[in-house]
């Protein structure tokens, strides 16, 4: 019985998987694995190209236009997905964005939508689904990080203090919402992601250099299976064979 107890339920039978950032990468991976269970799968990107094609291969999902840096657009895309699907048990957060250079290079507006993406996105979309999940009485946000939120490289002088402040954002969620049956996550990506433009970039590299997508995807599914009494906030994906 104390297993059973214990178990961490998923999402209501029907309520929506809401993923922020579609793309052929982690975005599509993430779809489709949270759409091989069955339920409803919502799927935000700026531009809906991609992903209305890939909404045409899984069942019950539907393609929204969402620019994740815009609040207003982040609330009305949540809107429209509560109206066409329901509300949302499961909301992951894997849009990102990075301008590269240096301190000297980059520009205030390099930063702030850097900043506008990686955390303004997250905190407006957390706003946007947590009175669903209270009223479905629990839910899930996984959140796709990067371990420039640990380091601020040279070269990531924008970059890296977005994504260090949405590492903190979550955590600020996470104190919160777990006591209210809302498990907030985050997965740091410490690796080259496997696509096309890296593979070729890197064509000296084999597979196991590179993060394959499916298996992030497999980690986000697993963190919204946990049990309650053991549930991570923070959790890391590498390569195997990467040294580190």
């Amino acid at each position: 019985m104390t297993e059973h107890r214990d178990r961490q339920a998923a999402a209501p039978k029907g309520a929506v998987t809401a993923i922020v950032g579609i793309g052929p990468g982690n975005g599509a991976a993430l779809a489709r694995r949270f759409a091989a269970d069955g339920g409803p799968v919502a799927l935000l990107s700026r531009s809906t190209g991609f992903s209305s094609a890939l909404a045409h291969e899984l069942p019950l999902a539907r393609a929204y236009a969402c620019d994740a840096g815009r609040p207003e657009a982040v609330q009305a895309a949540f809107t429209d997905v509560a109206a066409r699907q329901g509300a949302v048990g499961t909301l992951v957060y894997n849009a990102g964005s990075g301008a590269w250079g240096s301190v000297e290079q980059v520009s205030g507006a390099d930063l702030e939508q850097c900043w506008r993406i990686n955390t303004l996105g997250l905190f407006t979309a957390m706003q946007a689904v947590l009175p669903g999940m209270k009223r479905l009485g629990g839910g899930q946000i996984i959140v796709i990080g990067a371990t420039a939120s640990r380091r601020g490289g040279a070269g990531a002088a924008a970059f890296a203090q977005a994504k260090a402040a949405q590492r903190t954002l979550a955590e600020s969620m996470a104190r919160q919402l777990w006591p209210q049956g809302i498990h907030v996550a985050l997965i740091i990506i410490d690796g080259i992601v496997d696509l096309p433009r890296t593979r070729s970039s890197m064509p000296d590299k084999d597979e196991s250099f590179f993060v394959q997508p499916a298996a992030v995807a497999e980690s986000a599914w697993w963190l919204t299976r946990q049990p309650r009494s053991a549930w991570s906030f923070e959790i890391e994906a590498r390569p195997f064979a990467e040294k580190w």
